[in-house]
């Protein structure tokens, strides 16, 4: 069974925001079940520092054993922070997906429509 946190908001495509000290900031990244659906994570890209991105655009990609994914962005922003910490360690998304494994840092345009709470993301993945 995935780890599902409540407080974080959950996309469609298993992305989650979840607030940083900030307000208005979000960090992103994908969900425990999206990692566990991708196996072992060898590489992530991600955007740059300041890049700019609407709600569902393509933000990223993750490589695992088993695929290529894009990353989608689950709300418009512009991005704070990259998580370098990726580059040297990849598996991080693996092992800790909501903490040292989260992706860029993002500083929200708009309230994010669409998104689900914990409840509603168990029921959208069957748990």
């Amino acid at each position: 069974m995935s780890n599902i946190p409540d407080g974080l908001r959950y996309s469609q495509e298993h992305e989650y925001l979840k607030p940083a000290e900030e307000d208005n900031v979000f960090y992103i990244g994908i969900t425990d079940y999206a990692q566990g659906e991708l196996g072992d994570v060898v590489f992530v890209e991600l955007p740059g520092v300041g890049d700019s991105f609407d709600a569902g655009a393509v933000f990223g990609t993750i490589e695992a054993v088993k695929a290529v994914s894009e990353l989608y962005c689950p709300a418009t922003g512009e991005v704070l922070e990259v998580n370098e910490e990726l580059d040297a360690n990849p598996g991080l998304v693996n092992s800790d997906p909501y903490g040292e494994g989260w992706m860029v840092k993002l500083r929200l345009d708009s309230e994010p429509e669409g998104l689900m709470d914990a409840g509603e993301y168990a029921s959208h993945v069957g748990e």
